[in-house]
């Protein structure tokens, strides 16, 4: 389990890397981050999850721009990667960075309006 883990984290940092330098296409945000990425034991697949800052039309052209790379990150993937086999690699987006941007921004609103409305009681 342990070496699955390893290839995950070495192919996240991989990918990051593909992304953020090798990748022309237009329709990518450069707001992309690669939150996790889970390999099967076999190592025939890899899941990535990625999260996308921006409208919903930015987050669907991104998946799409990545969808279509894939190839080539699998070749470049292979490339970098010393294994047996490269896996085929499948896009998720992943909304946790943003849904948690969401309830600290909640957080921080709620807290200014508790301190802006005291009781006098408190004091």
């Amino acid at each position: 389990m342990e070496r699955i883990e390893r290839i995950s984290e070495e192919i996240k940092r991989e990918i990051s890397d593909i992304i953020q330098n090798e990748l022309k296409d237009p329709r990518l945000s450069k707001l992309i981050s690669i939150t996790e990425v889970n390999v099967t034991k076999d190592l025939r697949y890899a899941k990535v999850y990625v999260s996308v800052m921006g409208s919903k039309e930015e987050k669907a052209n991104s998946l799409e721009g990545l969808k279509s790379a894939a190839g080539f990150i699998r070749r470049e993937i292979g490339r970098r990667v010393q294994l047996r086999y490269t896996p085929e690699i499948h896009f998720e987006l992943d909304n946790s960075i943003e849904r948690g941007a969401y309830i600290t921004k909640l957080i921080n609103e709620t807290s200014a309006q508790n301190k802006g409305s005291k009781d006098p009681e408190d004091t």
